[in-house]
């Protein structure tokens, strides 16, 4: 064998190794970060988890979300939004990333690209400004879902900065967010990304002892109607969505407080 050859050889066996270790570091980021199945997080304190209709649930530092591969993104993003989790910290903005923790493979950022839609954050970038990890983990892809400009700059944004105010009056509340991934829907980019005809927001406050509920299911497009107006029951959103938000609580108090449309407690 000849030295050309050996040389060959060795560097076959380089890069070999080199792309083997690759493997096995993305596999073990992809084994810490995801959870396959029902769960609490620690930060979530007495708030519990929705139900997942894909058993694909995935918990990231600051928010879990449930994937769902058949649409490309999550059918429900959840996190608890504290009074001192908000700040007035400014962050650069960074470069959406496709989330590694999706074991089924997260869309691709570049299926907005020239689409006409936004990549319209489910939890929003301002809700987790309280450290930069938080506020940049919030641009994976497995957080955004297409929207129009005029609804996710118009009425979804008004939607957002008042749940940032209902968090610092009422000390936290508890966010469920997400498209309704039901129906046949138009989609975007080469993996085909859905793009829901309706989004909703499901918020739970548990701050004094006395549990309130309050649900919104917005058409995805533009409006000028005031926000009140898309308040629902939560039986209403589960019956489209197929999740079930609260299973943990108790059945006489879920059953009463998720059949009600009222906005009574919630100061607009």
């Amino acid at each position: 064998m000849n030295k050309r050859t050996i040389y060959s050889l060795i560097a076959i066996l380089i890069l070999s190794c080199v792309y083997g270790y690759e493997y096995f570091l993305d596999k073990r980021e992809k084994i810490e970060f995801v959870t396959v199945g029902k769960a609490t997080k620690p930060e979530t304190n007495t708030y519990f988890l929705p139900t997942s209709t894909t058993g694909h649930i995935i918990h990231h530092k600051g928010y879990s979300l449930s994937y769902n591969e058949e649409h490309e993104q999550a059918e429900w993003v959840a996190y608890e939004l504290k009074k001192s989790h908000l700040s007035n910290s400014t962050f650069k903005r960074p470069y959406f990333e496709i989330d590694k923790a999706v074991t089924t493979g997260a869309a691709s950022w570049k299926n907005y690209k020239n689409s006409g839609y936004d990549r319209g954050h489910l939890c929003p970038a301002a809700d987790r400004k309280y450290t930069k990890q938080a506020h940049d983990e919030t641009f994976l892809t497995s957080n955004i879902s297409p929207q129009e400009h005029q609804f996710n700059a118009g009425i979804w944004n008004v939607l957002e900065q008042k749940t940032r105010y209902w968090a610092r009056k009422y000390n936290g509340v508890y966010v469920v967010t997400g498209g309704v991934l039901r129906g046949r829907l138009r989609t975007i980019g080469a993996e085909q990304v859905s793009v829901p005809k309706q989004f909703y927001k499901v918020l739970i406050d548990n701050n004094k002892g006395k549990i309130k509920m309050i649900a919104f299911l917005i058409p995805h497009k533009k409006t000028n109607k005031p926000l009140y107006t898309f308040v629902v029951s939560v039986d209403e959103v589960e019956a489209l969505t197929g999740i079930d938000f609260f299973p943990e609580l108790d059945d006489a108090i879920e059953d009463k407080l998720e059949a009600s449309n009222s906005y009574k407690g919630w100061r607009f």
